[in-house]
């Protein structure tokens, strides 16, 4: 899996969705607990994207750090982060109607397990990601939506005149938070995936488009006996090393640079794709899966890990999640039955796909 870490088009990274999971296309259920009309629950969802900003602006204050000691005043708030305190004390008493902190006494507020998530030293921190979230340049493509489902084409390159990635790579400031914010989504999918798979087989393992390494260095922790190469861009190999090296599995994982629009190294057992797919359009999908499998042997394995939304009605994340690559970039979520002709065009056959305690499935994929 892939952390996106690297601002570059074909950088995938250690599970981390290119866009987010606390996003206003993910819609609070805020008339869950009671009984309301649909014009009510109507009104609700049209305003809940207002939810969204709440966490962005806490985000941005640093609210959740301010609490990590205990309760305060929302006036001792207001001045640890230089806001204008009632005004603080109606975002916060809207974020604690929701489960984001919690009002312990009249205009003192603690944290909550959600509000712990906001915390920059918290395991599994999404802050960065909030703050990614709230970017100005993203949340323009999203309001210029419906040019993407009158057009088909990117919001993002409407608004702004180029696409996403080049967009990054000319801004530094933005990539540097989107990398962290992928890492903040890093850790809580690689989490997730390591329990739901058995990889104590696998003696060499490539993770195609792996970022920093967060992903293999997890595995190799897990795996005394695996060896592996994170492979990405070649701006992204100094970072990999740095995490290889503080998370002490150098001596068993190397760093490649390379594209794999144009090659993929030999000489595993196990390729991994994770949370990338869903970037690219089926051509360049095709593609990339091709290169993989002939750098397989017959008896390789490939795991994506990616959302696999069910059909029909069914909620699934993965259906908000389609809607960010509509605005944003030029692929697009894919159920399994749109998975198969592209395996099949590659030399791949599916073998399963499993559910996992994140909003992605793993996929696993042998030669066909």
């Amino acid at each position: 899996m892939n952390d996106k870490h690297d601002t570059g088009r074909n950088t995938m990274s250690d599970n981390a969705p290119l866009v987010s999971t606390t996003d206003q296309e993910v819609l609070p259920q805020l008339g869950s607990a009671r009984e309301v009309s649909p014009h009510t629950r109507m009104y609700e969802l049209l305003y809940s994207s207002l939810v969204s900003r709440l966490l962005i602006t806490a985000a941005e204050l640093g609210i959740a750090d301010h609490l990590v000691d205990g309760e305060r005043d929302v006036e001792d708030l207001a001045q640890r982060t230089e806001s204008h305190g009632p005004s603080l004390y109606r975002a916060l008493r809207a974020l604690a109607s929701v489960g984001v902190f919690t009002e312990v006494r009249p205009r003192v507020f603690g944290l909550t397990p959600l509000a712990e998530t906001l915390r920059s030293d918290s395991e599994g921190s999404m802050r960065d990601l909030a703050r990614y979230v709230g970017l100005p340049e993203r949340q323009a493509a999203f309001a210029a939506l419906t040019h993407s489902v009158r057009t088909g084409k990117p919001s993002f390159d409407h608004v702004h005149g180029t696409d996403w990635w080049s967009y990054f790579q000319a801004h530094p400031e933005l990539a540097a938070l989107f990398n962290g914010a992928m890492g903040n989504m890093a850790k809580m999918v690689n989490g997730a995936t390591l329990d739901a798979v058995d990889l104590s087989d696998v003696r060499h393992l490539v993770d195609v488009g792996g970022g920093r390494g967060y992903l293999v260095s997890k595995l190799l922790e897990r795996y005394p006996e695996m060896t592996a190469v994170v492979y990405d861009l070649p701006r992204v190999v100094p970072e990999a090393e740095q995490v290889l090296r503080e998370a002490g599995v150098a001596d068993r994982a190397r760093a490649e640079g390379g594209n794999f629009l144009e090659w993929v190294p030999e000489g595993g057992d196990l390729y991994v794709l994770s949370w990338t797919i869903h970037d690219w359009n089926d051509d360049d999908t095709v593609r990339i899966l091709s290169n993989i499998r002939r750098s397989m042997t017959d008896d390789s394995r490939l795991i994506i890990i990616d959302e696999v939304p069910p059909a029909g009605d069914a909620p699934h994340f993965g259906k908000f999640e389609d809607i960010v690559m509509l605005s944003l970039l030029r692929g697009h979520i894919r159920t399994r039955e749109e998975f198969l002709p592209l395996f099949e065009k590659a030399g791949l056959r599916l073998r399963e796909v499993r559910s996992t305690s994140a909003p992605t499935s793993v996929i696993v994929v042998v030669p066909a």
